[in-house]
């Protein structure tokens, strides 16, 4: 006669382990609504160009410094405004992940997040 209640060589039951998956993307899910709040902030030519993003990857806020604006050199500002917003993104990215990974014990940074964070 089968056994029942489980698949034979699997440690545990089948009902905990979902209750895990659900608990799971629970805290995921609110997480995702906490970052989705958050900013990160970066700046690039000592302090000259700051910029902020959201969790959901949109700009939500950028301050030049009047002294770095050289009408005659634009290159160097667009330069800094793009170190700056990767870094900031950077910096979202690797927290979001971390944040991610303590969830789900290291699976997102295996398998990919398949997340919109």
């Amino acid at each position: 006669m089968a056994k029942r209640g489980g698949f034979s060589g699997m440690p545990g039951n089948m009902g905990n382990l979902m209750k895990q998956a659900q608990k799971m993307q629970r805290q995921m899910e609110e997480k995702t609504k906490e970052f989705e709040e958050k900013t990160w902030q970066a700046s690039a030519g000592g302090g000259m160009v700051t910029v902020e993003v959201s969790g959901k990857k949109e700009i939500a806020k950028i301050t030049i410094k009047p002294e770095v604006v050289d009408p005659d050199d634009i290159e160097t500002l667009e330069d800094l405004i793009m170190a700056a917003t990767n870094e900031a993104y950077r910096s979202m990215e690797e927290e979001t992940a971390q944040a991610m990974d303590n969830i789900t014990g290291g699976l997102t940074s295996s398998f990919g997040s398949g997340f919109p964070f």
